[in-house]
């Protein structure tokens, strides 16, 4: 019972709570009900959906901007000062093709502070993006990224580095998003 219940509050999340038009009260809805570390200057925007309770963790200053999927079974953490973007993706849990039956894994994703999902990115299961990397849009990172970092392509490969004196946030607050 203890999961149908859980199920249906992720529906709930993903179909009415990430709609309503005030941070506040989503990030009321994130820390109580879904279970969720949000840092009070942080954002979720409107439409982000997730496919767990709990473990979920967002440093200050942050955002996860609209329509972007978090895959929380296995666990993800955000730095401060982390921008994902737009219709990104981060994936925690997947099957294995070499095993039989497909057997199911999860593993963590850690976002270090400062670091820049692009639009349209994939982040794999088990990915470290370090302090300050960017992820270019659509790329799909399959292995983690190494501090500074800039990767694009697919499967993402680094094609630049980033100044390494980053200050101010990701901040991003509009009113209605």
């Amino acid at each position: 019972m203890k999961t149908v219940f859980s199920r249906l509050l992720v529906y709930i999340n993903n179909f009415l709570a990430n709609r309503f038009p005030w941070h506040a009260v989503r990030r009321i809805w994130y820390r109580n009900v879904m279970g969720f570390s949000v840092a009070p200057s942080s954002s979720i925007l409107m439409g982000v959906t997730f496919d767990a309770r709990r473990g979920f963790a967002m440093g200050a200053n942050s955002v996860v901007k609209e329509e972007a999927r978090l895959d929380t079974r296995g666990g993800i953490v955000l730095g401060c000062h982390v921008s994902i973007s737009s219709r990104a993706t981060i994936l925690t849990a997947s099957r294995d093709p070499g095993r039989a039956g497909l057997a199911g894994y999860e593993r963590g994703v850690v976002i270090g502070d400062y670091a820049w999902i692009g639009l349209n990115a994939l982040i794999m299961p088990g990915v470290m993006i370090g302090e300050g990397a960017v992820v270019a849009a659509g790329a799909v990172v399959t292995a983690s990224v190494e501090p500074y970092a800039i990767v694009a392509g697919v499967p993402a490969r680094a094609i630049g580095r980033r100044y390494d004196q980053l200050d101010g946030g990701a901040r991003h607050r509009q009113l209605f998003k």
